[in-house]
């Protein structure tokens, strides 16, 4: 839903660009009768629409029991925006200007999302069991702290995804984190010396200026 139309071409081109159907509302009141009459897999709702803005929107879906997930697209990227936008029933809060490549993989995660309430998540021989707080490789236990064990539990339900350092201190550290430390590449560090410097095969993955991956050998 966005009220810019050449903000939404350009949106349309990038989904088509990767065989994704999409509809498209100018003004939240559309945007609004589209959501509850279709089953859609992710809503991308810009804050700033005409007639009903994106928060009401959202609440309005929440309220009426939609569970869709949500993606706001917005200019307003002060704390107390990003955070409005999340109690207002959104899942993900997305600022622009912004880089396709980052909101795609960030509708991706949202559209996985499903998988998240199972207990465990593998990826080759590396399990983490969210309910015993237990992470293993090839049967061996790897002792983690709680941020390594949420940073790896992040990166392993985008497995194969590239994940961004915006993402990891949204979702792992919160928006009020400082971002100019190095505290996500201190915490790699650690991790990465956990997983991977004992075994062969490493999972783990920096892409230089990108952000990270998690995957197994052979995986693309």
């Amino acid at each position: 839903m966005e009220d810019d139309l050449a903000a939404a071409d350009l949106l349309k081109e990038s989904f088509a660009a990767r065989g994704h159907r999409l509809s498209h509302a100018d003004n939240g009141a559309e945007g609004l009768r589209l959501a509850q009459a279709q089953n859609y897999d992710v809503l991308v709702v810009d804050r700033m629409l005409p007639e009903m803005d994106g928060l009401s929107l959202v609440r309005h879906l929440r309220e009426t029991g939609h569970q869709v997930p949500v993606l706001f697209l917005s200019a307003l990227g002060e704390v107390e925006d990003r955070i409005a936008g999340l109690k207002a029933g959104g899942d993900d809060y997305l600022i622009k200007p912004y880089v396709f490549e980052e909101l795609h993989a960030r509708l991706e995660a949202l559209t996985r999302r499903g998988g998240d309430s199972e207990t465990k998540v593998t990826l080759g021989d590396l399990t983490l069991d969210r309910l015993e707080r237990r992470v293993t490789r090839a049967g061996q236990e790897i002792d983690l702290q709680k941020r390594e064990f949420e940073l790896l539990d992040f990166l392993l339900q985008h497995q194969g995804q590239t994940v961004t350092r915006n993402m990891l201190l949204e979702h792992v550290w919160g928006f009020d984190f400082a971002a100019q430390t190095n505290v996500i590449d201190v915490h790699i560090s650690r991790l990465r010396g956990k997983i991977d410097k004992d075994f062969d095969t490493p999972l783990l993955h920096t892409l230089r200026g990108v952000g990270f991956v998690m995957k197994w050998q052979g995986q693309k």
